[in-house]
Order: C-alpha cells, then sequence, then structure tokens
C-alpha cells in the first residue's frame, strides 16, 4: 500500500499510535512534577524549561530538590550521571537505527528517553513510512507530552484547593513502580536483589545524606561483572 500527501505526515500518523499509551502516563507525571516544584517555591517557568532542556523525568524530580540544596556541583553532576548512565546503553543500541538520519540525529540522540527507545528500537515500521521521520515524530510527541504535563502542573500547582503537601511522593513511587515491574519481569531476580543489596549496604555504611552515588556505583560495577550471568539468563 501506498502512502498518500507528505510523508512527513505519513510518518506523524504512523507514530501517534505508538504513543497515545505514553500520553497518558506523561502528563499525569508530569501534572505531578510541575505541582511539585510550583509548591517547592518555583515559578512554572522553572518546570517548563527543565522539562524542556533535561527531559529526564526522574532527574527532573531530583533538580527540584538539588535547587533547593547547598551549592555542591561535583555530587550534582556525579549523580545525574549516575541516574541517567542507563542511557549510554541505550545510545549503543540505536546505532544502526539513527545512520542515514542526517540533521534528526541530534534530536534524537537528545530527546531519547526510555519510552522513546522502547518504541523506536522495537517497532515495526512500516516500509512505506521513512523510518527517520517515524523516530522524530515518537520522540517530539513524547517529550511535547511531558512538557504539557509539566507546565500546566507548574501553572495550576498553586491554585488547587486541596493540600499538595507530599506530592513529591511521586517521584518514590515512580521508581516503586518502575522496579516492581522489573522484578514481575524478571524471572530470576538478579538485578533486583543487587540493587535492594546495594542499596541497604550503602544505607548502613554511608547513611540517607550520602548512600546514592555509592549505591549506584556498586550497581553499575556489578551488572557490569555479572554481565555474563544477566545476558545468558535473557538469552535462556
Amino acid at each position: 500500500m501506498r502512502s498518500t500527501g507528505s510523508p512527513h505526515l505519513a510518518a506523524l500518523r504512523a507514530a501517534f499510535p505508538y504513543t497515545a499509551p505514553i500520553f497518558a502516563g506523561f502528563l499525569f507525571l508530569g501534572l505531578a512534577y510541575g505541582i511539585y516544584t510550583n509548591v517547592s517555591g518555583f515559578s512554572f517557568w522553572y518546570p517548563m524549561a527543565m522539562s524542556t532542556l533535561i527531559f529526564g523525568g526522574s532527574l527532573e524530580f531530583i533538580a527540584t530538590a538539588l535547587l533547593l540544596s547547598p551549592f555542591a556541583p561535583l555530587q550534582t553532576f556525579l549523580l545525574a550521571f549516575m541516574v541517567q548512565a542507563r542511557h549510554i546503553f541505550y545510545g549503543i543500541s540505536m546505532f544502526e537505527k539513527y545512520r542515514g538520519t542526517g540533521w534528526k540525529k541530534p534530536y534524537l540522540i537528545y530527546g531519547m528517553c526510555d519510552e522513546s527507545f522502547s518504541i523506536n528500537y522495537t517497532a515495526k515500521i512500516p516500509q512505506n513510512i521513512d523510518a527517520g521521520w517515524f523516530m522524530f515524530f515518537v520522540t517530539l510527541l513524547n517529550q511535547i507530552y511531558w512538557v504539557a504535563g509539566a507546565t500546566i502542573g507548574g501553572l495550576v500547582g498553586a491554585s488547587l484547593p486541596i493540600n499538595t503537601e507530599g506530592i513529591e511522593f511521586a517521584m518514590t513511587a515512580l521508581f516503586v513502580v518502575i522496579f516492581l515491574e522489573q522484578w514481575l519481569n524478571d524471572p530470576q531476580h538478579y538485578t533486583g536483589i543487587l540493587g535492594l543489596a546495594a542499596a541497604a549496604a550503602s544505607l548502613i555504611i554511608f547513611g540517607r545524606d550520602a548512600f546514592m552515588i555509592p549505591s549506584m556505583l556498586i550497581i553499575l560495577t556489578g551488572c557490569l561483572v555479572a554481565r555474563p550471568l544477566i545476558e545468558g539468563r535473557t538469552t535462556a
């Protein structure tokens, strides 16, 4: 079947159904992030700008907390690097898929979140659809959903007729849900057990104010050392 009209519009139409399920999740989490940032004392410009420029959901929640903390650039850099380090592996996986995408490639790299990576890596793109434009619109739509949610949350946060105290728990809830999903999808739980053990040991040794970076270093090192075991399990 041949596509009619603009190839850009055809790619947009093909990409939108893949991103529709992301819309609900990003809108809700973006709202929670915008409200959290607003009730933390920032105007709506902050969640709008950070969701556009950082575009890393968990990191944006952390960034809001860091803005309220004492100035610590090295710790901030290391924390941001460890939280988003998984994107290194995402990027390696997309070498071939991003080849030949031209001027769209820098944006595809910049805008690659977990959900966009998952769609662009696994989607069966029809032969009559330009793959570069398909991946571009997947990435763009997902970012629009997140920025819109964060901006709306920042605008309405101060005027909500409800007590928004504790809204920052949305970040904790997000991590818990992600962990539970990974745990349920992993029959042997190697990485989950590693994460729990590393976090518990680091919490005991370094305390709650300094356990994050050591625990993530332990997790990263453990995953690298146990990579053959993990990959063998996945293959099996």
